[in-house]
């Protein structure tokens, strides 16, 4: 397990699922995500199946919280290029609902996570793809974490009868 201070990263376990499908199916997370309908325990079932044989590229964590040990979030490094030495960034703070929050949990579990990805995996780019209504998550990422965004794909979501673009924002290891 990666440890901070209140929380820790580990592997997924089958155990882990059905918290992953109840949180990826609470409606305000599951606008912000590229996967949009009601996930079932079998869908699941075949994310943690395919994970198991992408494990070279796709680095998927739970996120625990130490005092308790129980499953609160999710993140991940996923799609890794080994030649460009970049992955996509995958989190959310689950448990009660929080998404990301602002009691410092979601801010300590990713500081985790990018350590991890550049320190560890010698990782350059760490990026990620946002729908420009995720101002919680677009702000959270480029004040607390300086990252810069790099492009626009216009009209690359549908949500409440709208078309929205996709901010791709990254963080270089310099």
């Amino acid at each position: 397990m990666i440890k901070g201070q209140k929380v820790g990263l580990r592997a997924v376990e089958k155990e882990d699922l059905p918290f992953l499908r109840d949180w990826r199916n609470i409606t305000e997370f599951r606008k912000h995500f590229r996967e949009v309908r009601e996930l079932s325990l079998t869908d699941q079932e075949a994310w943690f199946e395919n994970l198991q044989k992408t494990k070279h590229i796709n680095y998927m964590f739970i996120i625990v919280d130490l005092e308790t040990q129980k499953p609160i979030g999710a993140a991940g490094l996923l799609y890794i290029n080994w030649v460009i030495r970049s992955a996509d960034f995958s989190f959310y703070i689950g448990a009660n609902n929080k998404y990301i929050g602002n009691d410092g949990i979601a801010k300590e579990a990713v500081k985790l996570l990018i350590n991890y990805g550049f320190n560890n995996l010698n990782l350059h780019k760490i990026w990620m793809e946002l729908y420009e209504f995720d101002s919680q998550k677009i702000n959270f990422f480029k004040k607390d974490f300086n990252f810069k965004q790099d492009g626009l794909l216009r009209d690359n979501c549908f949500e409440e009868g709208r078309y929205w673009n996709s901010i791709i924002i990254s963080l270089i290891n310099n």
